[in-house]
């Protein structure tokens, strides 16, 4: 005779850490802008992504440049068995790749490179933010910017990094 004892719930999709599950609900989507093809943004991200790696989820990087990427992230501790590479060939198969990482739950952070976002790809991202369950960040190559965006953005201010979850 098989008898369930006290409250524990009983279906193994429900013995999910509250924490963990509020994380998930709570994941915003960062841009951060750069003149150096994100190599010093990375390198502040490095030993969050050690800790990211350690939960046996990928670290998704989206069409990195050639900055020495393989060798921050192995000085800092991230697991190189857990690093997963997008290569795509336009920003639209960027974005849509950014989007699917972010969403499976097998992500545990998705890092993107992209020359820049107008306003229709900024508003897929915050939509893309309410259902991410995945740590994201846009790196922006603000020299690939067109020239009437320039006086828009100084990436040396505060405001040069997007909340997207914020915004409703």
């Amino acid at each position: 005779m098989n008898k369930l004892m006290g409250t524990a719930p009983r279906h193994p999709g429900l013995w999910v850490d509250v924490t963990e599950a509020d994380m998930y609900s709570s994941q915003t989507i960062r841009t951060l802008q750069t003149v150096t093809q994100g190599e010093s943004e990375l390198g502040q991200l490095c030993s969050q992504l050690a800790s990211l790696s350690q939960q046996g989820r990928w670290i998704v990087l989206i069409s990195p440049p050639h900055i020495g990427y393989k060798h921050m992230l192995a000085n800092a501790g991230v697991r190189m068995d857990r690093i997963l590479l997008v290569h795509t060939k336009d920003e639209v198969e960027t974005l849509w790749a950014m989007e699917k990482a972010l969403t499976s739950g097998t992500s545990s952070a998705v890092i993107t490179w992209t020359s820049s976002l107008d306003a229709r790809d900024s508003r897929r991202l915050e939509i893309v933010a309410k259902s991410a369950r995945a740590l994201g960040v846009v790196i922006e190559d603000v020299n690939t910017h067109s020239p009437e965006k320039h006086h828009l953005i100084n990436p040396t201010s505060p405001s040069a990094t997007s909340n997207f979850a914020g915004f409703h």
